[in-house]
């Protein structure tokens, strides 16, 4: 791959426009698809995210077979709007209630595995204000194409608030600062990932069950290595959404999250070979934060249990392996 190139396997998702081309490849491949939304207090936005995706995917074209949140108890109306609006709602704790429950992005995906019946499975960020069908079926696109690929990411521009409003680009900051300088030094096929961290992708079930899910912030920067390790950059593409609008998070809140990810990575680092670790990592992310004329440490737990590759739990296994 030359240094200058991105992904070999990059598309702008309007190459996936006719979307009844789509429909007509899931049908001869007789394949199921299911969409899933993680959420956490999202009554704002996953009326209207269901709402459009399965009037156009659902409705107009058969393209979806199933739309589904899997909820961290939410203390809104999350999933009373998503019940409304016509989607399938799970509560994560009591999905496989026997492997107990960690709060995190990473185990809503990890159990929505068990509770979804696609052969592809398409997960969406449930906070996006300018919500489109292109997040769905420019994700599919690459997989009902070509049936090398097994995973694909999206990529946008991100538009961010500042004191002098708001900038039409400036979002992952996390992937500028700390992923890609690592990926670069580590793994530099995939550092050639505009946004390797998006909280939109889509893969293939038969890959995403031998996966191991960070039930955390890491979960995104896993997928990837484990893939490349896995399967080879030729099993990755990503598409171009043009924009996503979404809250932006503080730069306390990305502080945290690049603690989760530095942990997965090192992991990662350590399971392939690529180093040696010759300490044992924190438990903790510290933090400063003013009080009055004074700083006060604050220390969070951020939890470093990594869930199992599906395939290796029984229940799972009875259902979908007999």
């Amino acid at each position: 791959m030359a240094d200058d190139t991105l992904l070999a396997k990059t598309w702008h998702h309007s190459k996936f426009s006719d979307i009844g081309a789509l429909v007509s490849l899931k049908q001869k491949k007789r394949l199921k698809i299911s969409l899933a939304f993680p959420t956490l207090n999202e009554e704002a936005t996953i009326g209207k995210e269901i709402l459009i995706i399965r009037t156009e995917l659902m409705d107009r074209y058969p393209l979806l077979d199933e739309i589904a949140v899997i909820d961290s108890s939410s203390k809104d109306n999350t999933r009373k709007v998503a019940e409304q609006f016509g989607a399938k709602v799970f509560t994560s704790k009591v999905i496989l209630p026997k492997y107990g429950t960690f709060r995190g992005k990473g185990e809503n995906l990890w159990k929505s595995l068990y509770v979804l019946e696609g052969d592809i499975i398409v997960w969406v960020d449930a906070d996006i204000s300018n919500i489109s069908p292109k997040f769905v079926y420019g994700l599919l696109g690459p997989l009902l194409e070509d049936n090398r690929v097994g995973y694909v990411k999206a990529f946008y521009e991100r538009p961010i608030r500042s004191s002098k409003g708001i900038a039409a680009s400036g979002g992952g900051r996390v992937t500028e600062i700390l992923v890609r300088p690592i990926f670069s030094l580590f793994f530099p096929e995939l550092a050639r990932f505009v946004q390797p961290l998006s909280g939109e992708y889509a893969g293939r079930r038969s890959l995403l069950e031998r996966l191991p899910f960070s039930v955390g912030y890491g979960v995104e920067l896993g997928h990837l290595i484990d893939i490349l390790e896995l399967e080879g950059v030729n099993a990755l593409a990503q598409v171009d959404l043009d924009m996503r609008i979404h809250r932006n998070q503080t730069t306390e809140a990305l502080g945290r999250m690049s603690y989760g990810i530095l942990r997965t990575f090192f992991e990662r680092v350590e399971k392939y070979g690529k180093s040696k670790l010759l300490f044992s990592l924190g438990d903790r992310h510290i933090s400063l934060e003013r009080e009055e004329a004074d700083h006060r440490v604050v220390k969070t737990e951020i939890s470093a249990v990594e869930r199992p590759p599906m395939i290796e739990i029984p229940e799972y296994r009875l259902r979908f392996h007999r």
